[in-house]
């Protein structure tokens, strides 16, 4: 299965940051499943790619032209697609996807996951749509959309699809159905 993962290039400053995502990595790698990222070596994605390579998996990066050209690409993955645009990323990275996560990361990462919900609210993808709401991180969020539906203006029908899930063990759970 390909995993495409949302998360940010920078480390944050909670170390269970970085040990969490480690965790996820080794679980994609010796399960043979393959990493859809964003192809940086910094920060979290490289904590992941590298945690992925190292337990047998594959680690599929896109990465902008732009992103190339400042040497931030993690170089030995099992395969880096270099594309113009950020949408053309994020084209590519649906394209490869069978499901998709957002761990905690910045607007970047909030960006990319809103397409994931828009599409499946259209109906328009046939995937999961996981936000790793690890420490409560996407709590707000959650609430969010659950105002939208009070409010009108969404309906749990178009949400159907949308996880908030606290570890990987219930993550396993959707992914695995």
């Amino acid at each position: 299965m390909n995993i495409t993962v949302y998360l940010g290039a920078s480390e944050g400053n909670d170390p269970i940051l970085k040990e969490t995502v480690c965790q996820l990595g080794k679980w994609i790698g010796q399960n043979g499943h393959t990493l859809i990222y964003g192809g940086s070596k910094t920060g979290l994605m490289g904590d992941l790619a590298t945690s992925v390579l190292e337990n047998g998996g594959k680690a599929k990066g896109v990465e902008t032209q732009f992103f190339v050209d400042q040497d931030v690409q993690y170089e030995g993955l099992t395969k880096l697609y270099v594309v113009k645009t950020m949408a053309e990323r994020k084209t590519k990275m649906i394209e490869l996807g069978d499901a998709f996560i957002a761990f905690p990361g910045g607007t970047g990462t909030l960006e990319e996951i809103s397409e994931i919900m828009s599409k499946k609210s259209l109906k328009q993808l046939d995937a999961p749509c996981i936000f790793y709401n690890l420490n409560g991180y996407y709590d707000h969020l959650k609430a969010f959309l659950h105002h939208m539906i009070e409010k009108g203006l969404s309906t749990k029908e178009k949400q159907e699809g949308i996880y908030f899930l606290d570890n990987l063990e219930e993550i396993k759970e959707i992914i695995l159905k």
